[in-house]
């Protein structure tokens, strides 16, 4: 899988979270919105590769996980200095960042949180997948 291929999941993964949502199926929709976030962030760790290159041992181990903060870690974003420059985005990170690959088997998620989260990631000015395309 390549970054191209990330990019495409991305984007597919929150497309379908829409259908789910305005489909009344609030628990998929949070969970593949927050995958979404997951491809993106591993586009942006498939960016730093350089073709030809020997990957680094530590950030392939960093790169298979589902915790968003270790991928933004791995992808070496700055994520405190976007959250001192749009308080926005830091609303919008607080809703995104406790999303976990486990969510999966939850049957609880209600119409407020799928809606919330798919806010956060979506929005055009501050929303976290806006922030993630600028370095993918």
């Amino acid at each position: 899988m390549n970054r191209a291929d990330l990019q495409k999941l991305a984007e597919l993964r929150i497309k379908e979270a829409i259908v789910l949502l305005n489909n009344d199926c609030y628990e998929g929709a949070y969970y593949l919105a927050g995958y979404a976030v997951e491809c993106a962030l591993k586009a942006c760790i498939a960016k730093k590769t350089q073709e030809h290159d020997f990957p680094d041992r530590k950030l392939v181990n960093q790169s298979y996980t589902h915790n968003l903060l270790e991928l933004i870690r791995a992808a070496g974003l700055d994520l405190d200095k976007k959250m001192k420059s749009s308080g926005m985005f830091s609303d919008y990170w607080a809703v995104v960042k406790d999303w976990s690959e486990e969510v999966r088997y939850d049957t609880s998620v209600n119409d407020k949180k799928a809606n919330n989260m798919i806010e956060a990631i979506t929005s055009e000015k501050d929303g976290v997948m806006t922030w993630l395309k600028k370095w993918w």
